[in-house]
């Protein structure tokens, strides 16, 4: 995994938070983890998985799943399709100036079929139906309805992820994102935590907004998913991953 600091917890933020704070949504099989399905799609390997991990996480995934491999780099196993390959960037909180949001309401599994519509028109990244329980979510509503959204993610030891942001179209330029940004990033603080994020790395809007902010890029690294053989042992090379 692509890092400036070897061995911190947002190396291998996934496999952190399972064995850290999040250590009770983990389904284990060996060395491999991951979230019920429900919740999260995030898995985590460890830092260099052998043969057995890789079998492993083919049978706690299944034969021919497309499961997440955020930030391996390396090469895929004989038989394993890359299926996705996104350059990404994590961002840590450098001088935020994080502030409670007067308009943001707590958002509760009430309110898990909106959030699922909002998401799918904006397309910030995966929500499950059980995501919610992953941190606090904040929402800001007009007329009744969820317009703008922010959460908490992946939970390493010491750092919260701010995930899912996103704004209903026709209420965009109003500097929604921000103040729900800066309100989560308020509440992380406040328990004496701190925030990072991830996003592409072609995302130069997000990039800009996050710098001003106050966010520093930590690193550069990958959204990468790949498909479980079908059957184990199948095909004769390997795929590196660059």
């Amino acid at each position: 995994m692509s890092t400036t600091e070897p061995g911190h917890v947002l190396d291998n933020p996934a496999l952190a938070s399972l064995t850290g704070p999040h250590a009770h949504f983990a389904e284990r099989r060996g060395r491999v983890l991951r979230y019920p399905v429900d919740v999260s799609p995030w898995l985590a390997l460890p830092d260099e998985p052998d043969a057995d991990d890789w079998a492993d996480l083919a049978a706690l995934a299944g034969p021919g799943a497309e499961v997440p491999l955020p930030g391996f780099r390396g090469e895929l196993p004989a038989g394993w399709e890359l299926t996705l390959q996104i350059e990404g960037v994590q961002f840590v909180d450098d001088g935020l100036a994080a502030a409670p949001e007067p308009e943001a309401v707590r958002l509760g599994p009430a309110d898990v079929p909106e959030i699922l519509d909002l998401i799918a028109r904006t397309q910030p990244g995966p929500f499950e139906a059980r995501t919610i329980e992953l941190g606090t979510y904040l929402g800001i509503r007009r007329d009744g309805a969820l317009i703008a959204l922010a959460g908490e993610r992946l939970h390493p030891p010491g750092w919260t992820e701010i995930s899912a942001v996103c704004t209903d179209p026709a209420f965009r330029g109003e500097g929604l994102a921000t103040r729900l940004i800066l309100a989560v990033a308020h509440g992380i603080r406040e328990r004496g935590e701190t925030p990072f994020l991830h996003t592409s790395a072609g995302n130069t809007n997000a990039i800009r907004l996050y710098e001003s902010l106050g966010f520093r890029l930590r690193r550069r690294t990958a959204f990468l998913a790949a498909r479980v053989p079908e059957r184990l042992g199948e095909g004769r090379e390997s795929v590196p991953v660059a």
